[in-house]
């Protein structure tokens, strides 16, 4: 893998991070009034979104990485 795929799927992965770390709603104070966002409170809205944003960055992640199947060691017989 080259350098550039490397930073970028590096950078991927941090951005995955800490979209999992926005998701947790410790921001929220015990006994807040609960916003509704598209029918949800704000905070499982929140959540949902970072986890749709989490799936994306892991694809583009994988696209990143080259996956090397080792060779077999013994060519297979056919069996008959």
């Amino acid at each position: 893998m080259n350098a550039g795929k490397q930073r970028l799927r590096g950078l991927l992965l941090t951005l995955i991070a800490l979209l999992f770390v926005v998701s947790v709603p410790w921001y929220r104070e015990t006994g807040e009034e609960v916003v509704m966002f598209f029918g949800l409170p704000e905070w499982v809205a929140v959540a949902l979104g970072c986890y749709v944003g989490v799936a994306i960055l892991n694809s583009l992640a994988w696209l990143l990485t080259d996956v090397i199947d080792p060779e077999d060691p013994s060519p297979r017989e056919e069996s008959r």
